[in-house]
Protein backbone atom coordinates (compact mmCIF):
# COMPACT_ATOMS: atom_id res chain seq x y z
CA UNK A 1 0.00 0.00 0.00
CA UNK A 2 2.61 2.06 0.65
CA UNK A 3 4.65 1.76 -2.50
CA UNK A 4 1.40 2.19 -4.52
CA UNK A 5 0.70 5.24 -2.69
CA UNK A 6 3.97 6.42 -3.41
CA UNK A 7 3.42 5.91 -7.32
CA UNK A 8 0.07 7.48 -7.67
CA UNK A 9 -0.71 9.35 -4.70
CA UNK A 10 -3.49 8.52 -2.12
CA UNK A 11 -7.04 8.87 -2.16
CA UNK A 12 -7.77 10.98 0.95
CA UNK A 13 -11.72 11.38 1.83
CA UNK A 14 -12.30 14.47 4.02
CA UNK A 15 -15.81 15.97 5.11
CA UNK A 16 -16.49 18.91 6.74
CA UNK A 17 -19.75 19.79 8.62
CA UNK A 18 -19.57 23.52 8.26
CA UNK A 19 -17.61 26.37 7.28
CA UNK A 20 -15.01 26.26 10.42
CA UNK A 21 -14.42 22.49 9.10
CA UNK A 22 -14.27 23.61 5.35
CA UNK A 23 -11.40 26.31 6.21
CA UNK A 24 -8.96 23.80 8.27
CA UNK A 25 -9.83 21.32 5.57
CA UNK A 26 -8.59 23.65 2.44
CA UNK A 27 -5.35 24.36 4.88
CA UNK A 28 -5.12 21.00 5.71
CA UNK A 29 -5.35 19.95 1.45
CA UNK A 30 -2.83 22.64 0.81
CA UNK A 31 0.24 21.45 3.33
CA UNK A 32 -0.66 17.37 2.33
CA UNK A 33 -0.08 18.41 -1.07
CA UNK A 34 3.43 19.48 -0.37
CA UNK A 35 4.32 15.50 0.27
CA UNK A 36 1.24 14.34 -2.10
CA UNK A 37 0.66 16.21 -4.64
CA UNK A 38 -0.45 13.58 -6.75
CA UNK A 39 -3.20 12.69 -4.16
CA UNK A 40 -6.69 12.88 -4.92
CA UNK A 41 -8.99 14.54 -2.03
CA UNK A 42 -13.13 12.99 -1.87
CA UNK A 43 -15.82 13.94 0.32
CA UNK A 44 -18.05 16.71 0.98
CA UNK A 45 -16.58 20.24 1.12
CA UNK A 46 -16.95 23.68 1.07
CA UNK A 47 -16.44 26.74 -1.03
CA UNK A 48 -12.45 26.44 -0.11
CA UNK A 49 -12.07 22.57 -0.22
CA UNK A 50 -13.38 22.83 -3.93
CA UNK A 51 -10.97 25.51 -4.58
CA UNK A 52 -7.88 23.09 -3.48
CA UNK A 53 -9.30 20.29 -5.76
CA UNK A 54 -11.58 18.35 -3.51
CA UNK A 55 -14.20 16.36 -5.18
CA UNK A 56 -17.64 16.63 -2.87
CA UNK A 57 -19.98 13.82 -3.05
CA UNK A 58 -22.92 15.95 -1.61
CA UNK A 59 -23.37 19.65 -0.56
CA UNK A 60 -21.81 20.93 2.61
CA UNK A 61 -24.83 23.20 3.68
CA UNK A 62 -27.06 20.06 3.33
CA UNK A 63 -25.24 18.95 6.51
CA UNK A 64 -24.31 22.38 7.93
CA UNK A 65 -27.74 22.03 10.45
CA UNK A 66 -27.24 23.79 14.16
CA UNK A 67 -29.29 23.64 17.29
CA UNK A 68 -31.81 20.62 18.35
CA UNK A 69 -34.58 21.46 17.47
CA UNK A 70 -33.12 21.65 13.45
CA UNK A 71 -30.83 18.76 13.47
CA UNK A 72 -34.84 16.95 14.51
CA UNK A 73 -36.18 18.58 11.44
CA UNK A 74 -34.01 17.45 9.05
CA UNK A 75 -32.69 13.95 10.91
CA UNK A 76 -33.84 11.83 7.85
CA UNK A 77 -32.33 13.28 5.52
CA UNK A 78 -29.06 14.07 7.12
CA UNK A 79 -29.39 9.76 8.23
CA UNK A 80 -29.78 9.15 4.13
CA UNK A 81 -26.93 11.18 3.30
CA UNK A 82 -24.48 9.33 5.81
CA UNK A 83 -25.71 6.32 4.80
CA UNK A 84 -25.00 6.95 1.33
CA UNK A 85 -21.48 8.76 2.32
CA UNK A 86 -20.68 5.29 4.64
CA UNK A 87 -21.48 3.07 1.57
CA UNK A 88 -19.84 5.24 -1.27
CA UNK A 89 -16.39 5.41 0.93
CA UNK A 90 -16.90 1.32 2.11
CA UNK A 91 -17.15 0.91 -1.91
CA UNK A 92 -14.36 3.43 -2.92
CA UNK A 93 -11.65 2.45 -0.11
CA UNK A 94 -10.02 5.66 -0.09
CA UNK A 95 -6.56 5.31 1.84
CA UNK A 96 -7.50 7.57 5.07
CA UNK A 97 -11.16 9.23 6.11
CA UNK A 98 -10.91 12.42 8.32
CA UNK A 99 -13.89 13.47 9.71
CA UNK A 100 -13.44 17.10 10.29
CA UNK A 101 -15.27 18.41 13.26
CA UNK A 102 -19.44 17.34 13.33
CA UNK A 103 -18.94 14.58 15.67
CA UNK A 104 -22.30 13.37 15.34
CA UNK A 105 -21.99 13.04 11.65
CA UNK A 106 -18.71 11.81 11.34
CA UNK A 107 -18.04 9.43 14.05
CA UNK A 108 -20.61 6.87 12.70
CA UNK A 109 -19.03 7.34 9.78
CA UNK A 110 -15.42 6.96 11.14
CA UNK A 111 -16.43 3.85 12.91
CA UNK A 112 -17.67 1.91 10.27
CA UNK A 113 -15.11 2.69 7.91
CA UNK A 114 -12.29 1.41 10.93
CA UNK A 115 -14.49 -1.83 11.68
CA UNK A 116 -13.67 -1.98 7.66
CA UNK A 117 -9.70 -1.65 7.75
CA UNK A 118 -9.89 1.96 6.18
CA UNK A 119 -7.78 4.16 8.66
CA UNK A 120 -9.57 7.13 10.62
CA UNK A 121 -9.01 10.33 12.02
CA UNK A 122 -10.89 12.65 13.87
CA UNK A 123 -9.58 16.40 13.16
CA UNK A 124 -11.16 18.61 15.98
CA UNK A 125 -11.73 17.25 19.78
CA UNK A 126 -15.21 16.99 20.94
CA UNK A 127 -15.29 18.76 24.54
CA UNK A 128 -15.49 15.62 26.09
CA UNK A 129 -12.47 16.89 28.87
CA UNK A 130 -15.57 19.08 29.39
CA UNK A 131 -18.98 17.04 29.47
CA UNK A 132 -20.26 13.68 28.48
CA UNK A 133 -16.95 11.86 29.02
CA UNK A 134 -17.66 8.70 28.38
CA UNK A 135 -18.26 9.67 24.51
CA UNK A 136 -14.17 8.95 24.80
CA UNK A 137 -15.13 4.78 24.17
CA UNK A 138 -17.19 6.04 21.24
CA UNK A 139 -14.09 7.97 19.52
CA UNK A 140 -11.78 5.48 20.35
CA UNK A 141 -13.91 2.59 18.78
CA UNK A 142 -14.09 4.97 15.70
CA UNK A 143 -10.66 6.34 15.31
CA UNK A 144 -7.15 5.66 14.65
CA UNK A 145 -5.79 9.41 16.15
CA UNK A 146 -7.52 12.63 16.94
CA UNK A 147 -5.87 16.46 15.67
CA UNK A 148 -6.59 18.38 19.05
CA UNK A 149 -6.04 22.04 19.25
CA UNK A 150 -5.32 22.40 22.73
CA UNK A 151 -2.71 20.50 24.81
CA UNK A 152 -5.21 19.96 27.49
CA UNK A 153 -7.55 18.15 25.37
CA UNK A 154 -4.79 15.74 24.37
CA UNK A 155 -3.79 15.39 28.06
CA UNK A 156 -6.81 14.23 28.38
CA UNK A 157 -7.03 11.45 25.83
CA UNK A 158 -3.56 10.51 26.78
CA UNK A 159 -5.12 9.32 30.30
CA UNK A 160 -7.67 6.85 28.59
CA UNK A 161 -4.62 5.58 26.18
CA UNK A 162 -6.33 7.04 23.05
CA UNK A 163 -3.98 8.15 20.21
CA UNK A 164 -4.02 11.80 20.21
CA UNK A 165 -2.05 14.53 18.88
CA UNK A 166 -1.57 18.05 19.25
CA UNK A 167 -1.26 20.30 16.28
CA UNK A 168 -1.98 23.75 17.86
CA UNK A 169 -4.60 25.74 16.35
CA UNK A 170 -4.97 27.57 13.05
CA UNK A 171 -6.01 30.64 14.90
CA UNK A 172 -2.81 31.02 17.13
CA UNK A 173 -1.25 31.00 13.34
CA UNK A 174 -3.15 33.36 11.60
CA UNK A 175 -2.81 36.34 14.17
CA UNK A 176 0.29 37.83 14.85
CA UNK A 177 1.94 37.99 18.64
CA UNK A 178 1.64 41.40 18.77
CA UNK A 179 -1.72 42.16 16.87
CA UNK A 180 -1.37 46.04 15.42
CA UNK A 181 -3.84 48.31 16.72
CA UNK A 182 -3.45 50.87 14.29
CA UNK A 183 -4.06 48.72 11.50
CA UNK A 184 -7.27 47.46 13.27
CA UNK A 185 -8.18 50.97 13.72
CA UNK A 186 -7.89 52.03 10.17
CA UNK A 187 -9.99 49.07 9.33
CA UNK A 188 -12.20 50.00 11.65
CA UNK A 189 -12.23 53.84 10.30
CA UNK A 190 -12.17 54.81 14.59
CA UNK A 191 -10.10 57.59 16.04
CA UNK A 192 -6.41 55.64 16.54
CA UNK A 193 -6.13 58.15 20.03
CA UNK A 194 -9.44 57.06 21.24
CA UNK A 195 -9.83 54.11 24.30
CA UNK A 196 -12.39 51.86 23.21
CA UNK A 197 -13.98 49.12 24.97
CA UNK A 198 -15.23 46.25 22.88
CA UNK A 199 -18.76 44.45 23.66
CA UNK A 200 -19.40 40.50 21.91
CA UNK A 201 -22.81 39.58 22.84
CA UNK A 202 -22.70 36.34 21.34
CA UNK A 203 -23.66 34.73 17.92
CA UNK A 204 -26.66 33.17 18.58
CA UNK A 205 -30.60 34.13 19.15
CA UNK A 206 -30.07 32.78 22.73
CA UNK A 207 -26.52 34.83 23.40
CA UNK A 208 -28.19 38.27 23.05
CA UNK A 209 -31.66 37.86 23.96
CA UNK A 210 -29.55 36.72 27.91
CA UNK A 211 -26.81 39.04 27.71
CA UNK A 212 -27.28 41.99 25.75
CA UNK A 213 -29.37 44.06 29.29
CA UNK A 214 -26.22 42.85 31.50
CA UNK A 215 -23.86 43.60 29.11
CA UNK A 216 -25.73 46.99 28.05
CA UNK A 217 -25.83 47.77 31.98
CA UNK A 218 -22.37 47.13 32.58
CA UNK A 219 -21.30 49.63 29.91
CA UNK A 220 -23.34 52.53 30.93
CA UNK A 221 -21.46 51.81 34.33
CA UNK A 222 -18.34 52.46 32.87
CA UNK A 223 -19.79 55.41 31.08
CA UNK A 224 -19.99 57.25 34.56
CA UNK A 225 -16.89 56.10 35.62
CA UNK A 226 -14.69 56.63 32.39
CA UNK A 227 -16.92 59.11 30.29
CA UNK A 228 -14.65 59.15 27.40
CA UNK A 229 -14.63 55.23 27.00
CA UNK A 230 -16.41 54.62 23.78
CA UNK A 231 -17.91 51.20 22.88
CA UNK A 232 -17.16 48.79 19.94
CA UNK A 233 -20.51 46.46 19.24
CA UNK A 234 -19.64 43.99 16.50
CA UNK A 235 -22.25 42.04 14.99
CA UNK A 236 -22.56 38.72 13.51
CA UNK A 237 -25.17 39.53 10.53
CA UNK A 238 -28.32 42.02 10.18
CA UNK A 239 -30.92 39.49 12.04
CA UNK A 240 -28.42 39.93 15.46
CA UNK A 241 -28.03 43.89 14.99
CA UNK A 242 -32.10 43.97 14.44
CA UNK A 243 -32.18 42.39 17.78
CA UNK A 244 -29.56 43.82 19.94
CA UNK A 245 -31.00 47.18 18.96
CA UNK A 246 -34.70 46.56 19.92
CA UNK A 247 -32.88 45.41 23.36
CA UNK A 248 -30.78 48.15 23.57
CA UNK A 249 -33.98 50.62 22.89
CA UNK A 250 -35.42 49.95 25.98
CA UNK A 251 -32.01 49.36 28.48
CA UNK A 252 -30.10 52.19 27.16
CA UNK A 253 -31.32 54.81 24.66
CA UNK A 254 -29.08 57.25 25.51
CA UNK A 255 -25.69 54.70 25.40
CA UNK A 256 -23.38 55.92 21.92
CA UNK A 257 -21.94 52.74 20.62
CA UNK A 258 -20.88 52.01 17.41
CA UNK A 259 -22.00 49.04 15.90
CA UNK A 260 -19.62 46.82 13.55
CA UNK A 261 -20.35 44.99 10.68
CA UNK A 262 -18.41 41.57 11.77
CA UNK A 263 -14.96 42.73 12.51
CA UNK A 264 -14.75 41.05 16.24
CA UNK A 265 -11.09 40.84 15.53
CA UNK A 266 -10.10 44.24 14.58
CA UNK A 267 -12.40 45.23 17.57
CA UNK A 268 -11.20 43.45 20.03
CA UNK A 269 -7.55 44.31 18.97
CA UNK A 270 -8.12 48.03 18.98
CA UNK A 271 -10.30 47.52 22.70
CA UNK A 272 -8.15 48.36 25.92
CA UNK A 273 -10.54 45.52 27.39
CA UNK A 274 -13.73 43.41 26.13
CA UNK A 275 -16.56 41.63 27.68
CA UNK A 276 -17.95 39.13 25.56
CA UNK A 277 -19.48 36.08 26.01
CA UNK A 278 -17.76 32.54 26.56
CA UNK A 279 -17.05 30.44 23.58
CA UNK A 280 -14.15 30.56 21.06
CA UNK A 281 -14.13 34.25 21.07
CA UNK A 282 -12.50 34.24 24.13
CA UNK A 283 -9.33 32.50 22.67
CA UNK A 284 -10.18 34.76 19.92
CA UNK A 285 -9.36 37.30 22.51
CA UNK A 286 -6.72 36.20 23.69
CA UNK A 287 -4.89 35.76 20.90
CA UNK A 288 -5.74 39.74 20.16
CA UNK A 289 -4.19 40.13 23.25
CA UNK A 290 -7.31 42.14 24.73
CA UNK A 291 -8.03 41.79 28.31
CA UNK A 292 -11.42 40.58 29.28
CA UNK A 293 -14.36 39.33 31.18
CA UNK A 294 -16.09 36.36 30.38
CA UNK A 295 -19.91 36.61 31.12
CA UNK A 296 -22.24 33.89 30.18
CA UNK A 297 -26.33 33.46 31.15
CA UNK A 298 -28.24 30.83 29.87
CA UNK A 299 -32.13 29.19 30.90
CA UNK A 300 -32.50 28.35 34.39
CA UNK A 301 -33.05 24.37 33.29
CA UNK A 302 -30.14 24.29 31.28
CA UNK A 303 -28.02 26.09 33.70
CA UNK A 304 -29.21 23.51 36.38
CA UNK A 305 -27.94 20.75 33.77
CA UNK A 306 -25.13 22.09 32.75
CA UNK A 307 -23.67 22.66 36.66
CA UNK A 308 -24.54 18.62 36.59
CA UNK A 309 -22.62 17.82 33.18
CA UNK A 310 -19.60 19.95 32.80
CA UNK A 311 -16.48 18.38 34.61
CA UNK A 312 -14.32 21.57 34.11
CA UNK A 313 -12.95 23.67 36.45
CA UNK A 314 -13.39 27.16 34.48
CA UNK A 315 -15.50 27.72 31.09
CA UNK A 316 -13.48 29.69 29.53
CA UNK A 317 -10.65 28.77 26.92
CA UNK A 318 -7.53 31.14 28.16
CA UNK A 319 -8.49 30.30 31.87
CA UNK A 320 -8.49 26.34 30.80
CA UNK A 321 -4.78 27.04 28.76
CA UNK A 322 -3.87 28.39 32.09
CA UNK A 323 -5.07 25.91 34.24
CA UNK A 324 -5.89 29.05 36.72
CA UNK A 325 -8.59 31.95 36.77
CA UNK A 326 -6.66 34.00 34.53
CA UNK A 327 -9.51 36.41 33.42
CA UNK A 328 -12.79 36.83 35.65
CA UNK A 329 -15.73 34.43 34.55
CA UNK A 330 -19.32 35.71 35.41
CA UNK A 331 -21.95 32.89 34.89
CA UNK A 332 -25.71 32.79 35.82
CA UNK A 333 -26.66 35.61 38.14
CA UNK A 334 -23.17 36.62 38.67
CA UNK A 335 -23.49 37.96 35.00
CA UNK A 336 -25.24 41.44 35.76
CA UNK A 337 -23.95 44.96 34.99
CA UNK A 338 -22.88 46.02 38.39
CA UNK A 339 -20.31 42.84 38.48
CA UNK A 340 -19.09 42.86 35.32
CA UNK A 341 -18.52 46.65 34.98
CA UNK A 342 -17.03 46.02 38.42
CA UNK A 343 -14.58 43.50 37.17
CA UNK A 344 -13.91 44.84 33.66
CA UNK A 345 -12.89 48.13 35.49
CA UNK A 346 -9.98 47.76 36.55
CA UNK A 347 -8.23 46.89 32.78
CA UNK A 348 -9.17 50.73 32.36
CA UNK A 349 -7.56 52.49 34.72
CA UNK A 350 -4.35 54.86 33.98
CA UNK A 351 -2.80 54.49 36.89
CA UNK A 352 0.49 52.33 37.40
CA UNK A 353 -1.54 49.38 39.27
CA UNK A 354 -4.04 49.37 36.19
CA UNK A 355 -1.20 49.92 33.61
CA UNK A 356 0.89 46.77 35.49
CA UNK A 357 -2.06 44.40 36.14
CA UNK A 358 -2.79 44.72 32.10
CA UNK A 359 0.99 43.90 31.21
CA UNK A 360 1.18 40.79 33.35
CA UNK A 361 -2.19 40.04 31.67
CA UNK A 362 -0.77 40.28 27.94
CA UNK A 363 2.45 38.56 28.58
CA UNK A 364 0.41 35.41 29.89
CA UNK A 365 -1.64 35.58 26.65
CA UNK A 366 1.25 35.89 24.95
CA UNK A 367 2.76 32.88 26.67
CA UNK A 368 -0.23 31.06 25.98
CA UNK A 369 -0.32 32.09 22.14
CA UNK A 370 3.18 30.77 21.53
CA UNK A 371 2.31 27.53 22.88
CA UNK A 372 -0.29 26.62 20.57
CA UNK A 373 1.21 28.39 17.36
CA UNK A 374 2.11 25.32 15.80
CA UNK A 375 1.85 26.00 12.24
CA UNK A 376 -1.39 23.59 12.57
CA UNK A 377 -2.26 23.11 8.88
CA UNK A 378 1.63 21.52 8.62
CA UNK A 379 1.40 19.93 11.85
CA UNK A 380 -1.92 18.18 10.76
CA UNK A 381 -0.46 16.91 7.76
CA UNK A 382 2.17 15.55 9.12
CA UNK A 383 -0.23 13.25 11.87
CA UNK A 384 -1.88 12.50 8.78
CA UNK A 385 0.85 10.86 6.71
CA UNK A 386 2.57 9.27 9.70
CA UNK A 387 -0.18 7.39 9.90
CA UNK A 388 -1.15 6.46 5.95
CA UNK A 389 2.92 5.61 5.94
CA UNK A 390 2.42 3.22 9.13
CA UNK A 391 4.47 5.53 11.08
CA UNK A 392 4.32 5.50 15.53
CA UNK A 393 3.82 8.49 17.08
CA UNK A 394 5.08 8.18 21.07
CA UNK A 395 4.44 11.79 21.95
Amino acid sequence: MTEQIKETGPTIALVAGEVSGDILGAGLIRALKTTYPQARFIGIAGKQMLEEGCESMADMEDIAVMGLAEVLKHLPRLLKIRKRLTENMLALRPDIFIGIDAPDFNLPIEAALKSAGIKTVHYVSPSVWAWRQKRIYKIARATDLVLAFLPFEKAFYDRFQVPCRFVGHTMADSIPLKPNRNEACRILNIDEQQGYVAILVGSRSAEVEFLSEPFLQAAQLLKARYPDIRFLVPLINEKRRRQFEEIKARVAPELEMILLEGNARQAMIAAEATLLASGTAALECMLCKSPMVVGYRMKELTYFLAKRLVKTKYISLPNLLADEMLVPELIQQECNGPQLAEAIAPYLARDSEGLCRRASLIQRFTELHRLIQCDADKQAAQAVTDLLQGKKYDG
